[in-house]
């Protein structure tokens, strides 16, 4: 019997996902040779050398999905919460444990070996956030209750994470809000993340110019909360008549703010934004008492307040929370500040890399700025530059083809699940393959802050390879057993 089922598990497994899987670690031991390679150490294959090191990783990863591949498919939903406590206690004890290591306390040291179990926890999630919407009856939207505890879910090793004060592998966790969305979460929460992130980039890149009294990018955001109010009232509030009276008040009470500027009336642009927003505000409030729908008017007007006292907050957080090599990689990414020895130097050379690769690159080991190792890390967060550089915009157009093809077959394997467990788990594994991949290569071109976000297969490091070969073959096992099923 259990050769039967093993030869089932492999007669229906995904082998295009498993090529590409194949394809994509080979390619990345390949690019982790080439952007450590030195002349007096030419074997891809000693274990002295990142390369040598990171084949013996892909080596016990296959093993890995080899046992993961042989496992009952049943184990994963049975034991999802025994994995994800277990995994959040290694969290919490690592915080205490872990050495310091370039001011993060994330890596456990066993012999010779470090893991960090951030990457692993990523799998627990998914499978916690996956049991949770398999359980009977289970909707996100039937009860405020439901959506805080899928919550909880993500948040828990998030904020776990942070206290190992390793920042870009809690944000990668935010990528699994897209697996709320598609499964039935407003799309108003990925608007408010949205808005946030332009409110915050608005408003620290432009304070320099005033604009009646106040900073060119409060004055900017103001009015698109003002927009969006106007926008939220006509389509979510389904009330035009009232959109169309806010937005003649905005309008209008902008037009007489003006028209007193240009008489030499000083009129404070704060008090002006704050007044106009609260009368629109209580004229919201008081129609729906009479008309209905006053719900959607309070989580209309409600936002308005809270998006304001976001703004407020931006500053504060910005000077008082983050560190400030993290303040110096934000200026440096939206351009306020040209630090090119200093924050800005990985970025820089980064982009002189690749940039010198031109269409077909310089040839393999070849490249000048990674072999000279003028890049930092670029054997780790920065091995696209290499890529770019020695391959050139081929070789790098041919990396993301692979990657978005590997997406798009995660997406299609989740979409075919009869299970609601299966589909939940897929759409985590493709969320996290596309926050990793989205950022990593905005970090390295410098449309990104640099936030220590590895590009899966391609990075050097055991714990970020394991923990995404451990969530694309968990995947398959369960897919398998969807096909197995289907043949009997």
């Amino acid at each position: 019997m259990e050769q039967r089922n093993t030869n089932s598990v492999f007669r229906h497994l995904d082998w295009f996902t498993v090529i590409l899987y194949l394809l994509l670690v080979t390619a990345g031991a390949v690019s982790i040779y080439a952007a450590s390679y030195d002349f007096d150490h030419a074997s891809i294959f000693d274990f002295a050398e990142f390369s040598g090191k990171q084949i013996r990783w892909i080596g016990l990863a296959l093993v890995a999905a080899l046992v993961l591949l042989l496992i009952d498919s049943r184990v994963y939903e049975t034991y999802a919460y025994p994995i994800y406590i277990v995994t959040l206690l290694v969290l919490f004890v690592t915080i205490f444990i872990a050495p310091d290591i370039k001011g993060s306390h994330s890596w456990l040291v066993l012999g010779p070996m470090s893991l960090q179990p951030a990457e692993f926890a990523k799998v627990a999630t998914a499978l916690a956030l996956a049991k949770l919407f398999s359980g009977y009856n289970f909707s996100l939207t039937a009860s405020r209750a439901n959506f805080g505890r899928a919550l909880a879910i993500i948040f828990i090793p998030v904020i776990l994470i942070l206290a190992q004060k390793e920042t870009g592998s809690a944000l990668a966790y935010m990528a699994l809000f897209f697996v709320l969305y598609r499964e039935g979460m407003s799309g108003l929460v990925l608007l408010a993340a949205l808005c946030a992130v332009v409110f915050f980039v608005l408003a620290v890149k432009f304070t320099e110019t005033m604009i009646i009294g106040i900073p060119a990018g409060q004055f900017t955001v103001f009015v698109l909360i003002m927009l969006i109010m106007v926008c939220m009232v006509a389509v979510y509030c389904r009330q035009p008549v009232m959109a169309r009276n806010i937005l003649l008040w905005f309008v209008g009470s902008g037009l007489l703010i003006y028209i007193l500027t240009i008489f030499g009336v000083t009129v404070p642009g704060l008090a002006y934004f704050l007044t106009a927003l609260i009368v629109a505000c209580l004229y919201c409030l008081l129609m729906s008492l009479r008309g209905g729908g006053t719900r959607k008017i309070f989580v209309t007007t409600g936002s308005v307040a809270i998006a304001v006292v976001f703004l407020f907050s931006i500053n504060y957080t910005f000077d008082n929370v983050l560190q400030y090599h993290q303040q110096q990689r934000i200026l440096v990414a939206l351009g306020i500040k040209d630090d090119p020895r200093g924050a800005g130097y990985n970025v820089n050379q980064s982009k002189i890399a690749i940039g010198s690769g031109g269409l077909s690159g310089k040839g393999f080991l070849n490249g000048t700025q990674t072999k000279l190792k003028y890049v930092p890390e670029q054997h780790t967060d920065f091995i696209y530059c290499t890529i770019g550089e020695e391959e050139g915009f081929i070789g790098s157009t041919a990396v993301l083809i692979l990657f978005l093809t590997l997406i798009l077959r995660v997406l299609h394997i989740a979409e075919r699940q009869p299970s609601i467990f299966g589909r939940v788990y897929a759409y985590c594994v493709a969320s996290y393959f596309i926050f990793h991949l989205a950022i990593n290569i905005g970090m390295v071109i410098g449309l990104c802050p640099v936030i220590g976000i590895p590009l899966p297969f391609f990075s050097y490091g055991g714990s970020s390879l394991w923990g995404f070969t451990f969530l694309l073959f968990i995947l398959l096992r369960i897919d398998a057993a969807r096909r197995e099923h289907l043949s009997y």
